[in-house]
This record gives structure tokens, sequence and C-alpha cells, in this order.
């Protein structure tokens, strides 16, 4: 397509935009004393008349034309962008050097070349400079027309991916306001063809020369199929460009009936280093389908997306429990949209209150139960609301579980945290003594399965890394690290949701389900990629360390050492038992001390929580 090559060939020399113009510039003036001299002596006189020494004059004055234009930065115009204000510009380039080249003709006495042609000269140099670049304009903004449909300013895209993905892209987006300058692919058959009539340019790794070459202000990542560490690498390499970098949607958004053509940013999800985990959805359909299904903490991160999956297995009825009142309605409002044909029930309840949990699960009879309420904010639960995330996260762990084997629900799934091993913060000690309550009650003998599921940070979460990172990269920095080696282990919420549905149609009871999730990631590197991919550099917005924070360590571990493995049916799910023996008191007993030490007291103080909790959780350690 002649206006596609066009478009190659004016990108291709942007490069040298300055050079060029004061070389076309030059060209304009020579021309404009030669049609000076044609108005002034016509075509009988206008060669034969002039002295000998007019092409010395010519020359002195094309290079004090040149001086005069680059010492008022005319050449870092933007021809496509010509207006008024580049008119002005060059009108008084043009009145200075053509003043002062009459003026030093006149000073060296050279009579022969005539005054009308110096008053004249200027006035020709700027109606011919300004209509040059008018004129690039007028062929700029109708090569856009003719190529997207709008003569405005595009997107200019480098697609990285030249498969069925990259090809319903290109048909897509090409009359949205995008120029889709090329594609990028490894596949060397592909090489030198047009994919919908757009040429594939070289390889991925070429992707930052091509940008550079063609003026590119997106890349487009369009891999959907490829494996992880393919995408991975494209990614980076993309990232390394400095442009903003876009994707479309992954295979399973494809699946869920997002199109190849709705472009979106980078999420932390396509960042991660390894492939979801592959669960047994028959195995799920089959113990929750027609089940009476029970969530508390519902309107949270976790506990929403357990409803959206439970809700996808057809189950007779599910049960929201959640203490706040604006995410109960978020979620029974989001729910009924979704999902019109399952029945729910709203109630507005506290996992503290054991009274309400009783009559709650006397009067819904719930089968199934995911136990999602807990507090989880580890510097927040550190100082001064260390027996609140007592009270909440092991009280109520403890109050959910009893309440469930006391109405014979079929199986209670508690979601831990890979911060329960060998802890080092209140929060993790509090959800430690959990899984431990739910190891002692499921040796009692109830009816009730008692299980649960431990992974790390989740990504989207609230009170995650990666909100926050968003906010701070969207007010243009600094983005607060608080360490340059801490690691985390990641997984989105979808996938962490389909795990705890998992535990619940495989577990056995006091089984503790943990996620191979593959290497943690380097907070500081997740911290860079989104920098870059957002196009914006480092030397854009900065990383500062802030410093641990109280009870944060550097790296968090999915096994306790006095705890052993086994595999699952699942790849890489696998199961935590966990060594009564290394506890030195019932966790139950000690509970039901510490609930009556509470109630003589009235609370009890961070550092007296602090010394409970070392005796039933006795690899914890938090610095005072």
């Amino acid at each position: 397509m002649f206006w596609l090559s066009l478009d190659a060939f004016l990108t291709r020399i942007r490069r040298w935009r300055e050079p060029l113009s004061l070389l076309l510039d030059a060209a304009v003036i020579a021309l404009a004393w030669q049609a000076t001299y044609l108005f002034r002596l016509g075509f009988e006189r206008w060669l034969s008349a002039r002295p000998g020494y007019d092409a010395r004059v010519l020359a002195a004055l094309v290079l004090l034309y040149v001086i005069v234009l680059w010492s008022l930065r005319v050449p870092k115009g933007m021809w496509r962008f010509s207006g008024f204000g580049e008119v002005k510009r060059l009108l008084l380039a043009c009145a200075i050097a053509g003043g002062l080249g009459a003026a030093a003709v006149q000073m060296l006495e050279l009579r022969a070349v005539p005054r009308s042609v110096l008053a004249l000269h200027p006035l020709f140099c700027a109606i011919g400079l300004a209509m040059m670049r008018l004129g690039y304009r007028m062929l700029y903004e109708h090569m856009r027309g003719r190529i997207s449909g709008s003569a405005t300013e595009t997107r200019r895209a480098l697609v990285m991916g030249a498969g069925d993905a990259g090809r319903l892209l290109v048909a897509g987006i090409q009359h949205q306001g995008w120029v889709v300058v090329g594609l990028l692919d490894d596949d060397a058959a592909k090489r030198g063809m047009r994919v919908g009539g757009i040429p594939v340019l070289g390889r991925l790794d070429e992707v930052q020369a091509l940008a550079e070459r063609h003026g590119i202000t997106h890349v487009v990542v369009a891999m959907p199929g490829a494996e992880l560490a393919q995408r991975r690498r494209a990614l980076d390499l993309a990232g390394r460009t400095g442009l903003h970098v876009l994707t479309v949607p992954s295979s399973v958004e494809l699946r869920q009936g997002s199109k190849p053509e709705q472009l979106r940013d980078i999420e932390p999800e396509d960042l991660l280093g390894r492939e979801p985990v592959q669960l047994d959805e028959a195995g799920i359909s089959e113990a929750i389908s027609g089940k009476v299904v029970l969530i508390t903490g519902a309107g949270g991160s976790i506990g929403g997306e357990l409803c959206r999956q439970v809700a996808r297995f057809g189950p007779a009825r599910i049960v929201l429990y959640e203490l706040s009142e604006f995410a109960l309605y978020t979620i029974e409002q989001e729910l009924s949209q979704s999902f019109p044909l399952i029945s729910l029930t709203r109630l507005v309840g506290d996992v503290k209150d054991l009274d309400h949990l009783r009559l709650t699960f006397k009067r819904q009879r719930p089968q199934i139960v995911f136990h999602a309420a807990a507090y989880k904010h580890v510097p927040l639960m550190e100082q001064d609301n260390a027996w609140a995330a007592l009270r909440n996260n092991t009280l109520g762990t403890y109050h959910a579980a009893l309440a469930a084997a006391e109405a014979d629900a079929e199986r209670f799934v508690l979601i831990s945290t890979d911060k329960a091993v060998n802890p080092t913060n209140v929060m993790g000690a509090t959800k430690r003594a959990a899984e431990l309550v739910i190891s002692q009650l499921a040796r009692q003998g109830h009816k009730t399965r008692f299980m649960a599921v431990r992974f790390g940070n989740v990504l989207g979460s609230s009170g995650s890394v990666i909100p926050k990172f968003k906010e701070q990269i969207a007010k243009g920095g600094p983005v607060t690290v608080t360490h340059p080696d801490i690691t985390r282990y990641f997984m989105t919420i979808p996938e962490a949701a389909r795990l705890v549905v998992q535990a619940a149609a495989l577990g056995e009871s006091g089984q503790v389900y943990v996620l191979d999730m593959g290497e943690p990631v380097k907070i500081v590197d997740l911290a860079r990629d989104m920098i870059r991919l957002s196009g914006h550099g480092l030397d854009e917005i900065r990383i500062v360390f802030s410093g641990l924070r109280p009870g944060e360590k550097l790296y968090e571990e999915l096994l306790a050492d006095s705890d052993t493995s086994v595999p699952t049916s699942i790849p890489r799910l696998s199961i935590a038992r966990l060594d009564q023996h290394a506890v030195g008191v019932p966790v139950l007993d000690w509970l039901s001390g510490v609930t009556r030490a509470a109630a003589d007291a009235g609370g009890i103080e961070d550092a007296r929580v602090r010394d409970l909790l070392c005796v039933v959780v006795p690899e914890f350690s938090s610095p005072r």
C-alpha cells in the first residue's frame, strides 16, 4: 500500500529531522533568490544581468539564513504540527537574516546586486519556507486519513506476535485511531510476510531498534496462546523500550468472551513467573452442585471471588455472611446480576459473635463453609491491635468451626496464609493458631471435615502492594518498597479462590493444602516492571526503600520445619500435615484460657497477646 510505504519512509528519516530540515530550508532559500531575480528582471535578463560574484553572495546569504534559523531553533519544529506560530517564527528569522544580508551587501559596496532583490528575497524566503511546512502538514494529514480514517495524530503501534491474535488485532484496531506499523515474530518463516496487509518487520528482540526507527508510541504484546515463559520474555523486551506497553486479553479472557482488539494495560498477573495450576473442575462441580454454601467475609477480596467461583458450579443457595454492610450489598448486587438463578441469603454478622453464628448455622443448615473472614494487614495488627487480631483470626475461626460442627456441616475450609509459617508477626501467629484449632477439631470425631488452604500474597486484594504501586505510579512516584531484597509468593485472586474450592472438593479432615507457587518474586523487580510497562522510565519515577515494617519478614515460607508434605492428585498441590506434638498445650484449652483472661480484664495488652501466642505457636518470634 502506497500510503503505508510513504509513512514508513517518513518515519525512518525522522531521526535526521533537524539536519534534513536545514538542508531543505537552504534549498528553498537558494530557489527564492532565483525567483526574486526572475520576478525583478524577467525571463530575458534574470541570468545575463547578474554580476560575476552573485554565486558567492548567494552562498553567503544561504549560510547566514541557516545560522539564523538554527539560532531561533526553527529546525526543531515538527512540520506535521506547523501552524501560525511556526509562520511567525519563520517571518522573524527571514526578516533578521534578510536585514543582515542586505546591510552586508551594501557595506561591501556590491552595487551590482539590485536593491529590490535584496528587499524582496526575505519575503520570497518566508513564503517558500512556510508553504513547504504547511504542504508537508497537508500531505501528512491526508496520509493519516487514508491509513486510519482520521486526519488527527494517531497512536503508532508495533505488535509482538504475528499469529491469529495479531491478525485479529490488526483488523480490529486499524480504524480506531491506531496505525499498526508492523508485526514482530520469532518464526523465521513469517519474516517479510504480510499479516492483514501489515509487514512482519523482524524478531521480537528487535523491538527497541524498530520502535526508535518507526516513531512508535505503543507496543502491543499479542501472544495469548504462548507459554508463560515466552509471554514473560516478550513483556521484558517491550518494557525495555520505555514505551507504553499494552496486551490483548489472555486465553482465559478470550474464552470468557473478550475480543482480541480489546487492548488493556499490563496487569500484575501478566508478570507472574509460573503457569496457573489446573484444577479438577468436574470434582469441584460434584462437591458443590445443589449444596447450601456459607461464606464468611463474603464481601472481601477472597470472599467475594469465592462467591463468584462457587456460583459457577450451581449451588442450591449461597449464604453471604459479612460484617461490612456496604461490602455485603456490593457482592449481593454483583451476584444477583451475574447469577440471577442462584438463591442468596444476605446476613450482616461478626464471627466473634458465637451466639449469632450458632443461630445462623441452625437456620441456614449450610453443607459447605468457607471461612474467609480475617484481619490480614500485618503492620496494622502488629501495633495496638494484637488482641483484635487474636479475637477475629483465631477465636473467630473457632466460633465458625464450632457452629459448623454443631450444625453437622459436611466441610469447613479455612483460608490461611504463608505468613502462618514460622511467623514473625501477630497476624501470622493468629492464623497459625487458627490452623491448629482446625487440626484439633478434626480429631474430635465430628461429622464435619475440617481443612485449611495456605497460599501467598494475592494480587490485587485489599491491602496488597499492587494497588499501592499503581496509585504511586499514577501520581508520578516515588514508588515505596520496604527493602531491596524482600521477596513474596504471588497468585491471582481467581486462582486463590479456585484453590480453596478445590480443597473443599478433595480435602480430608485435618489437612492443610499448600500450593507450589514456583519461585518467589522480588518486590523491587515487580515495581520496576510496573513502572517500565506503564510507559515511564526509572529516571522519571524513583523507587524509594522505606525499611521493613513491624513484624515484616524478608521472605515467606509455605511449610514450617515441623510440618511434612505429601502430594495430591492435583499437580503442584500438596498437603502439609501439622505437627501437634510441637505445641506445648492443646490449642482449644489454651483458647478457653485466653477467652477467660480477656473477659476478666476486658481485653489483653499487645505484649501479653504475644506471650500467649508463643505458648501455642512456639516458633513465633516477634520483636517487642
